[in-house]
């Protein structure tokens, strides 16, 4: 190929009219013929059988792999037995009937991350009867309540797989009726106390390894754990006694109990291998200027053996190294994996969305564009070997990490397919390339920006700015973005406004002085879009982002008592008049964007207007629009319909945050029906089928109340 043409679908429409009416056989002879383009007939049986689960899962068929190997198995006797090859079986791939069972076998639905699913049992005629089917509750998953229940279950076989609790503990959970099946909790001490990133983190990974079921989730201490999906238990042959140390792994010389590495993720299993990121402490104000490198390593799935350490951050002769001025790569470090990862088990790459290095606000100390650092970077899974890579932000001073996994999906661009991959940032930009070789689909322009005026820092110059898509978030401070709800609110928003720099996007953090608090900026550190990314439809192309908009201040100081950087982050916070959000509303939004084209197809705010703004006496008479919430709202993409839920503000600027969970009209935007949790939203949410019945599951907590999961269904018709 050269580059402009790609094979049929694999997903979507097309894929399933093609083969709807067609003997299995068929496709697993076609499959056989034909991939991998560059080696036809090059894999094992059972490695085509793999395939095939995966491409059948991707289009939401409920053949799970019990039932597919029963099906190769006899095919296989046919085609070796029979000299016509015929098969006469009863294979025909049908979309799942009422009976069949629908799973999710990834932390986002596929390798892709799409957070899709193809069900259509509860859909616009039925989902205003939506109901709560059961509630598990993390209550006395630890010492004390948590909250902030992030985790997104897997679901395989009739059983859900979670995290929950202080100490990450998984849990088996029976699918139908809620009820906990087993436990595996790993008591860390002292190492797990020390965690940059403690409790229950945001799921597990499941795979299955030479016929053994198998969970893996990453501990708060920085562990990799392999459990039997059956009963919880460790698997003896893995690693040592069913555990990785990977703080061991990674190459540097690491206190075991002090040093403060981890992951709140869960790793990603690519064609037999787990890859495993990193997380650090927030990095405003960095105790020293020296860190661990979050490098990001390769696990073989069935023994734990390391298989490849790939560097965030280039050594000496690696690509990249020359980025690094005076030796800054010796001592730098973070540049971690902290969002899950997405992957293209075909191709058999990885795509890694990487953080900034230390510190976040300040790049004195390394001088140079620092790749990997706020890059997409694309891997090949067997080796770790970089196939190509992008940086978002040259020299990162911003926070701007970019906060999760990227959508893989097939678009048609001006009549061409292109195999994509689609990156949000927080900073509200898309960036879309070929997944396969990393070419932008739309031209990306570097332009100027604004210099740094901080001693020591050499800002760069240019910075890239997607052509398309569109933006999903407005940037930068001025005063015509500020809140004008009332002349009032936009004189005293004015008023706080003028004690800071304001500027467009890229505007560097700034020194606190007697006439300055630092540099405006918008969206924050915390976007935009964040953790919860974007999901996307693979049928029509549209990708569903929740975002916000808050404005922050990079204030910096020098404070050898915090650091040995020369500048970190003031802990000064933001205050809006009269305690309202200092920018003009919508204050949380959900943006819909066409990736065939690159346009928004459309916005609406991501709830009502928080109770206490309606009741704020400034505002009495006013009649305000719908303001949205300043949290972004964890989505989930089915046939018919989008889900999102109100909540994720459980831990924004403001404390706001709702406890709506509404169905939109995927292709309008319009809100279909709406049911109250009494909780607010905290993970993104899945959706599985068992005995004829759709289920969605999310995540759920409150302040002071420790989380749960919530099934929702439709009850079947009789």
């Amino acid at each position: 190929m050269d580059g402009s043409e790609t094979g049929p679908d694999l997903a979507g429409i097309a894929f399933r009219d093609r083969w709807k009416d067609l003997p299995l056989a068929d496709f697993f002879n076609i499959t056989k013929q034909t991939m991998p383009v560059a080696n036809p007939a090059g894999l094992t049986d059972r490695e085509y059988m793999d395939v095939i689960a995966f491409i059948l899962n991707r289009n939401a068929y409920a053949v799970g792999e019990k039932e597919l190997s029963a099906h190769i198995s006899a095919i296989e006797k046919v085609l070796f037995t029979d000299p016509a090859g015929r098969a006469p079986l009863s294979l025909g791939l049908e979309n799942s009937d009422d009976e069949e069972m629908v799973e999710w076998l990834h932390h986002r639905g596929d390798p892709g991350s799409m957070n899709y699913s193809a069900l259509d049992l509860i859909n616009q005629s039925n989902v205003s009867n939506l109901k709560v089917a059961w509630q598990w509750t993390s209550e006395n998953f630890g010492p004390s309540p948590w909250p902030n229940l992030q985790t997104t279950p897997l679901m395989a076989n009739g059983i859900l797989y979670a995290t929950a609790g202080l100490r990450r503990a998984v849990v088996a959970i029976d699918a139908i009726t809620g009820e906990t099946l087993w436990m595996y909790r790993l008591d860390e001490g002292e190492r797990g106390e020390n965690a940059p990133r403690k409790g229950p983190g945001r799921g597990v990974a499941y795979q299955t390894i030479n016929g053994q079921e198998t969970i893996y989730v990453i501990s708060p201490g920085y562990r990799l754990i392999a459990l039997d999906a059956a009963d919880g238990r460790p698997i003896e042959s893995f690693g040592e006694n069913g555990v990785v140390d990977l703080k061991s792994n990674i190459g540097q010389d690491l206190d075991y109990i002090e040093s403060r590495i981890g992951s709140s993720s869960p790793p990603i299993v690519v064609n037999g291998v787990i890859i495993v990121g990193s997380a650090f402490p927030s990095g405003g104000a960095p105790p020293t200027k020296e860190m661990p490198l979050g490098s990001v390593t390769g696990y073989d799935a069935a023994t734990g053996e390391l298989v490849w350490i790939f560097n965030t951050i280039p050594q000496a002769g690696e690509y990249g190294n020359e980025t690094w001025q005076n030796d800054s790569w010796k001592y730098t470090g973070n540049a971690g994996v902290w969002t899950p990862m997405s992957a293209d088990p075909e191709l058999g790459f990885v795509y890694l969305p990487v953080e900034a290095p230390t510190g976040d606000f300040y790049g004195g100390h390394r001088l140079g564009d620092n790749l990997f650092g706020q890059s997409l970077v694309c891997l090949d899974a067997k080796t770790g070997e970089r196939v190509w890579h992008f940086q978002t932000i040259h020299h990162p001073l911003w926070d701007y990490d970019l906060p999760a996994p990227p959508l893989l999906l097939n678009i048609k661009v001006d009549g061409v397919e292109i195999p994509a991959v689609a990156q949000i940032t927080k900073q509200g930009f898309t960036f879309v390339f070929d997944r396969r070789n990393g070419k932008p689909v739309w031209p990306i322009d570097e332009r100027p920006v604004a210099k740094s005026t901080i001693p020591g820092e050499i800002s760069s110059p240019t910075q890239p700015f997607p052509s398309l898509p569109e933006l999903f978030e407005p940037q930068g401070v001025t005063k015509d973005n500020l809140n004008n709800l009332t002349p009032e609110i936009y004189e005293e928003a004015l008023r706080i406004a003028s004690g800071y720099t304001m500027g467009s996007i890229y505007t560097p953090p700034s020194l606190i002085t007697k006439g300055n608090k630092g540099t405006l900026v918008a969206p924050g550190s915390v976007g935009g879009a964040n953790w919860q990314g974007a999901v996307a439809d693979p049928d029509t192309g549209l990708m569903y982002i929740s975002s916000t908009a808050s404005a922050v201040a990079y204030g910096m100081v020098n404070d050898p008592d915090r650091s040995n950087m020369r500048y970190v982050k003031s802990g000064a916070s933001l205050k809006g008049p009269f305690g309202l959000p200092l920018l003009r509303p919508p204050w949380g939004r959900i943006t819909a964007i066409d990736l065939n084209t690159g346009k928004i197809k459309w916005v609406i705010a991501n709830g009502d207007t928080p109770l206490d703004i309606q009741a704020h006496e400034k505002l009495k008479g006013i009649t305000l629009p719908r303001t949205g919430h300043d949290d972004r709202a964890g989505l989930l993409v089915t046939k018919s319909l989008l889900f999102a839920g109100e909540g994720s503000g459980l831990y924004t600027n403001s404390g706001r945050g709702g406890t709506k969970f509404r169905a939109h009209d995927k292709l309008t935007g319009e809100i279909v029906t709406e049911i109250d949790l009494g909780l607010r939203q905290t993970g993104v949410p899945m959706t599985y089928a068992i005995q004829g019945q759709q289920y969605i599951v999310l995540a759920a907590g409150a302040p002071n109340h420790s989380g749960e999961l919530i099934a929702l269904t439709v009850e079947k018709s009789d």
